[in-house]
C-alpha cells in the first residue's frame, strides 16, 4: 500500500486550510448571499403566483356574479317584454272592440235612416193611392151637381167642429 509522506500531507493540510479560509472569506459569503437571493427569488414567485390565483378567483367569482346578474336582468327584461306585449295587444283588443261597436252603431244608424226613409216613401205612395182612389169614388159618387154641393158643405162642416 502507498502511503504519503508526512511533508505531502503537512503541505497538503496547510493549502486545504488556505483554501478553506480563502472560501471562508470570499466564497461562502458570495455562494450564501445567491442562495439567500435565489431562496427570496422563489419565495416571491410563490407569493405572486398565490396572489394571482387569488386574484383569478375574484375575478371568475365576480364574473359569475355578473353573468348571474346579467340573466336576471335578461329574465326581468323578457319578463317585462312579454307583459307589455299581452298589455299591447289587450289594448288592441279593447280598441278593436270599440271600433266594431262604433261602426256596428254606425251600421245601426243608417238602417234605422233607410228605415224610416223608407217608410216614409211607402206613407206617401199609401197617401197617393189613398188620394187616387178617393178622387175615383169622389167622381164616381159625385156625378151629378147636388150631390158634389152637399159633400163640400159636410166637409166644411167636419173640419170647422174639428177645429
Amino acid at each position: 500500500m502507498l502511503t504519503p509522506d508526512f511533508g505531502l500531507l503537512f503541505w497538503m493540510l496547510v493549502s486545504f486550510l488556505i483554501v478553506l479560509g480563502l472560501l471562508a472569506k470570499f466564497g461562502f459569503p458570495v455562494i450564501t448571499r445567491m442562495v439567500t437571493d435565489r431562496r427570496d427569488h422563489i419565495r416571491q414567485s410563490l407569493e405572486a403566483a398565490e396572489e394571482a390565483a387569488r386574484k383569478l378567483e375574484n375575478v371568475k367569482e365576480e364574473s359569475l356574479a355578473i353573468l348571474d346578474e346579467a340573466r336576471h336582468q335578461q329574465a326581468s327584461i323578457i319578463k317585462k317584454a312579454m307583459a307589455d306585449g299581452e298589455l299591447l295587444l289587450l289594448h288592441a283588443q279593447q280598441k278593436a272592440v270599440e271600433e266594431t261597436e262604433k261602426q256596428v252603431a254606425l251600421a245601426r244608424q243608417r238602417i234605422e235612416l233607410q228605415k224610416e226613409k223608407a217608410l216614409g216613401e211607402i206613407n206617401a205612395q199609401v197617401a197617393m193611392l189613398s188620394v187616387d182612389i178617393a178622387e175615383k169614388i169622389l167622381h164616381r159618387q159625385l156625378d151629378d151637381k147636388s150631390k158634389e154641393e152637399a159633400f163640400i158643405l159636410q166637409m166644411l162642416n167636419e173640419t170647422d167642429s174639428i177645429s
